[in-house]
């Protein structure tokens, strides 16, 4: 229901108690949660349904609102705004609020009360923008929390594990936003979720999930590498499967887009003088910030089926791991030694300008006096190739490519080229046993970015049991590969 803003009054946040008489507020939506549907204990075999949001109408006050009532009721008005909308909320009930108790799922306020919808005695007007207050939009980039009270992506990482489970705040900038995956769970509920990249001047990737609706559309409303964001009260937990940790937006979460700080503007400079660094990302750095627990991978695909699979993907910004049994079949290790050892950045690993011997990421946060440490890592890309084909430009890198080779970057080194030419020979004869990332990259050659996350030698049992019928095929077809190489 659209509004008229001039010809009401209107009751303060602050100013709320529950002996109020048909109050109307007015106020920005700063938070929301989906409509969700639960057994009707009144009624058996029917459901009722509810959802909630926070409005704020100043810089030092917000509260929470709740809807109860029937399907049709809550899911209508649910979707007549979002957050960000101006809203006017006609005559709800005040009650005192068991902060402990409800703060547990709903976003902290200031206020000593919340508010409650009734279907029979309440209404929601929705305000056109240009009958707003600019004063009450510009509510919109202030966080909630004290903007100085927030953990930096590097403090997360550095911490670690000691911050499982914790509630905090982040201040961080938008890498990439991903397309919403929809699901189907074992009990047949669907559900849907989307990751978000982050980084600041301290970390250059960090994962952050959304998994209900409200939030997705927030976030698709993102605009990469130049958006920054204060989260306020967001879930840190370890990604087993990542090895990593990862941030999860839940129910008491409020996200404030590109907050008006010191500290938010400060990140802001960062972002757009630090832009071209991130194209540094096409390399083989996903690897070192997402090291993946690959005893949790179990597809396994020919190269044929991961081409198709990739076909699938295409358009999604998502990774997908598998394990394939191939062989390298181009691996050019008696190249010029420059070309396959690259110097990394100890901090963030990026690979270091070999012009200028500095870090485009961490170079803008150091003294021009300092030193950043460095250290030798290889940088390869090789071939793949099985019974269906070939996969081309396989990046391959660090310690997966130390334990491929069976030497370290200085044990490398110190080989003859003659040492190195038989090295090269005896692994393109032999069957590995690769497990991969794959990132759909329409800056890549092939449309593909392939990081090695571990090549090892292939079990001929194991390898024979994953390509039934096909363990005879390979060596003849090896010998034509690797014909010219």
């Amino acid at each position: 229901m659209a509004c008229s803003v001039s010809a009401q009054t209107f009751v303060a946040i602050s100013d709320v108690h529950p002996n109020l008489a048909h109050p109307s507020i007015i106020g920005v939506v700063i938070g929301k949660t989906d409509a969700k549907g639960f057994p009707d204990r009144k009624n058996i075999g029917s459901e009722r349904y509810t959802f909630g949001f926070t409005i704020r109408d100043s810089p030092s006050y917000f509260i929470n609102v709740h809807s109860w009532g029937r399907e049709d009721y809550i899911k209508s008005l649910s979707e007549s705004f979002r957050v960000g909308d101006c809203v006017i909320i006609e005559n709800p009930l005040v009650q005192t609020k068991e902060a402990e108790k409800e703060e547990k799922f709903n976003p902290t306020t200031p206020s000593c009360y919340k508010l409650l919808l009734s279907e029979n005695h309440s209404v929601v007007k929705i305000c056109s923008r240009y009958e707003v207050d600019t004063k009450l939009l510009s509510l919109l980039n202030l966080p909630v929390k004290d903007p100085q009270d927030f953990y930096s992506l590097g403090d997360i990482v550095a911490n670690g594990q000691s911050l499982e489970g914790r509630i905090i705040n982040v201040l961080a900038a938008v890498k990439s936003v991903s397309e919403p995956k929809y699901f189907t769970t074992s009990d047949r509920r669907k559900g849907h979720r989307c990751e978000v990249r982050l980084y600041d001047e301290t970390e250059s990737s960090f994962a952050m999930t959304c998994w209900d609706n409200e939030s997705i559309q927030l976030v698709q409303s993102w605009i990469p590498r130049e958006t920054v964001i204060f989260a306020s009260d967001i879930r840190i937990n370890f990604d087993k499967f990542r090895n990593c940790m990862v941030a999860t937006v839940i129910s008491k979460s409020i996200i404030t887009t590109n907050p008006d700080t010191p500290e938010a503007n400060t990140l802001l400079s960062f972002i757009r003088e630090s832009a071209e660094m991130l194209d540094l990302d096409d390399e083989m750095g996903d690897q070192f910030r997402d090291s993946v627990n690959v005893q949790t991978i179990v597809d396994v695909y020919t190269v044929e089926q991961l081409k198709i699979k990739a076909l699938q993907n295409e358009g999604k910004s998502e990774p997908f791991y598998g394990v394939i049994f191939a062989f390298i079949s181009t691996l050019n290790i008696d190249n010029e030694t420059s070309k396959i050892i690259r110097n990394r950045c100890s901090k963030c690993h990026y690979v270091v300008n070999e012009r200028t011997n500095t870090c485009s990421f961490c170079s803008s946060m150091l003294p021009s006096s300092d030193a950043i440490p460095v250290f030798a890592s290889f940088d390869l890309l090789v071939d793949l190739t099985d019974h269906t084909g070939t996969l081309q430009s396989c990046f391959l890198s660090d310690t997966v490519a130390e334990e491929a080779l069976g030497y370290t970057v200085q044990e490398f080194q110190a080989l003859t080229e003659a040492q190195k030419t038989a090295l090269k020979w005896h692994l393109l004869l032999e069957r590995s046993k690769i497990y991969f990332k794959v990132i759909i990259s329409t800056s890549s050659r092939t449309g593909l970015r392939v990081s090695l996350l571990s090549c090892k030698l292939a079990d001929p049992v194991e390898a024979t049991q994953n390509l039934p019928g096909k363990g005879e095929e390979l060596p003849c077809l090896a010998s034509k590969q690797l014909e010219g190489v």
